[in-house]
């Protein structure tokens, strides 16, 4: 009989499941794409049901079901952080308290699920991965490597907020780890608070604004997290406001309580209100927390190298979201080969927590690294057109060959492509599965994206999917990037060429794009490339301020309600009148 294991992040932010089957991934799913909530944190009843479907099995079938928290690690740490910070610990042991009742009622959930279920060997199946060892094992068992150092880095989680490990083999041992509240997470958090970027998730917002202003705060985001000796780094509280706590998930919906306290207002001035303007000061804020927090992420993956010797490094956790660091790490540290799954942050520890189940406690053998990260959902030719039927709209099917010369003509024309294509990706990044496609070389591509879909902020910057054998000719530092989680110098003499993923800087989130990986995408990138010597294509999530979306029906709503000019369902294309453009 197979060896089944369900892995879940519940009650969590990122709520997510994923399903092996022997040791190899069928499919993973994030809720928030059922839901439709950003981020969505609940039970994820939805995932489950579709990763079950994935495997062809009921959940009695199911081996183990694991889930990437324990309420009781570090359970002595936590008693000595209580009886040092009671005015502190009463909001978190509230958050705590509520999150602890929401794990022990998963038998419950189930039921809710499947009232078939059998509670008391359902309860025998369950297994509670440490959040951070969650992590790890994302990172570790989902690389190519045999053997390598891992870091899980972010705002907090079982009471740790950074995990040092080495992974050999089956096995990983966890070298050091970092207690809350000492968090670069949280403070990278409270200074996007401070910005006006209140909720949870903006964090990347900091990240784009920053290349805007020069770090000029440079020594004040030292005092308020220095570097310590043994290779980690510290922090001085007074800084920072917990008294309410950290996370709350009210409805689902996961939320950050204020967290910078007045002593960095005295400092840098009023904070600035989500309706005020961006000034040259927060510029040179974000510009002062981005360049503080690369130099202390440097400085662990440097302790990491001596404490393993290792150059294989594995990467997980929220921090390992910011693309701009990872960019740098192997110019900056012994490390030479980097991975980061796709899933970095805490939908991630679904996945992990399997991984971590499956070969390191019962020691089973690695299976091929994860190259790709299309474990969601698919849809057929013959369900999209049942749907466009229903709704009476107009489109034209066509094979592959056709397709893919009608969309890339589209595209050097001026159009705005929605491409839906293949299983959803699992993560935060559209992948060429679920996106909204661009000409790069399009200067006004930013202003008419803003304008036409997706509304949001003039600072923020736009991603390049480039052909992964033509990387080389179009930045500075070749890389596999399979995931978009990396940020590199696009060289200087390409940046006027493609100013529509060019940031600032003169640098580009890249997706390095293969025919192994992903052929179609690949295939219409390659035809755009013919047409226009421009392997490159602006590739953004296919959504309108609201999860990627995850159905025919949601790409459809989405395409009506905005002023995309094409949407490509599978074979099925419908389209407006596209306009011409001047370049």
């Amino acid at each position: 009989m197979p060896e089944i294991v369900l892995g879940l992040n519940a009650y969590h932010a990122d709520s997510s499941a994923a399903i092996f089957v022997d040791g190899t991934l069928l499919a993973a799913v994030e809720e928030e794409r059922f839901q439709r909530v950003k981020h969505w944190s609940g039970f994820p009843a939805q995932s489950i049901a579709f990763c079950l479907q994935a495997a062809n099995c009921s959940l009695d079938a199911v081996d183990a079901i694991t889930v990437g928290r324990d309420p009781n690690a570090k359970r002595l740490r936590k008693a000595a952080f209580v009886l040092k910070n009671p005015r502190v610990a009463a909001a978190l042991w509230r958050q705590r308290s509520e999150n602890k009742q929401d794990i022990r009622s998963l038998c419950e959930r189930f039921c809710e699920v499947i009232p078939t279920v059998d509670v008391q060997a359902l309860e025998q199946k369950l297994h509670f991965i440490e959040h951070h060892r969650s992590h790890l094992g994302c990172a570790f068992y989902s690389s190519p490597f045999d053997e390598a150092a891992i870091l899980s880095i972010d705002g907090s989680g079982d009471f740790s907020t950074t995990m040092l490990g080495h992974g050999k083999g089956t096995q990983i041992t966890v070298l050091d780890s970092m207690d809350f509240p000492v968090s670069l997470g949280l403070f990278y958090t409270a200074f996007t608070q401070y910005l006006g970027f209140p909720h949870y998730g903006d964090e990347y917002k900091v990240m784009g604004l920053a290349p805007y202003g020069e770090p000029k705060f440079i020594d004040f985001m030292s005092d308020v997290l220095p570097l310590t000796k043994e290779g980690l780094f510290s922090w001085d509280s007074s800084y920072f406001h917990l008294h309410q706590g950290v996370m709350s998930y009210p409805d689902g919906k996961p939320q950050v309580s204020p967290l910078f306290g007045a002593r960095i207002s005295k400092y840098l001035g009023p904070p600035r209100q989500p309706s005020e303007p961006l000034t040259q000061r927060h510029m040179d804020v974000a510009s002062s927390v981005q360049r503080h927090t690369e130099k202390v992420i440097f400085h662990v993956l440097n302790r990491l190298h001596t404490d393993t010797g290792l150059t294989k490094l594995c990467l997980a956790g929220g921090v390992a979201q910011n693309s701009v660091a990872n960019g740098k790490i192997i110019e900056n540290t012994p490390f030479d080969e980097v991975y980061i799954p796709s899933a970095g942050h805490d939908a991630g520890i679904s996945l992990g927590s399997a991984q971590y189940h499956i070969h390191h406690r019962l020691n089973r053998p690695r299976v091929p690294s994860l190259k790709h990260a299309y474990t969601g959902t698919r849809f057929d030719n013959s369900t999209i057109e049942d749907l466009l039927k229903k709704r009476g709209v107009n489109y034209e099917m066509m094979p592959d060959d056709q397709l893919l010369d009608v969309v890339s003509d589209a595209l050097t024309r001026g159009a705005v492509v929605g491409w839906f294509s293949g299983r959803s990706e699992f993560g935060p990044r559209a992948l060429g599965a679920r996106s909204i496609l661009v000409d790069p070389r399009r200067k006004d591509a930013k202003k008419l994206l803003n304008a036409k879909i997706k509304r949001r902020e003039n600072f923020r910057p736009f991603a390049p999917s480039v052909l992964v054998e033509q990387v080389e000719h179009w930045f500075d530092s070749v890389q596999d990037v399979n995931f978009m989680e990396r940020v590199l110098p696009i060289r200087e003499d390409k940046q006027s060429l493609i100013p529509a993923v060019t940031h600032v800087d003169g640098s580009g989130r890249l997706q390095t794009v293969s025919p192994e990986t992903n052929p179609k995408f690949h295939a219409l990138i390659s035809a755009f490339f013919e047409k226009t010597n421009v392997p490159i294509l602006l590739n953004t999530s296919f959504n309108e301020n609201e999860p990627i979306v995850h159905s025919p029906l949601e790409a459809l709503n989405c395409f009506e309600r905005t002023e995309m000019d094409v949407l490509v369902l599978e074979n099925c294309l419908i389209r407006r009148p596209t306009p011409t453009v001047t370049q």
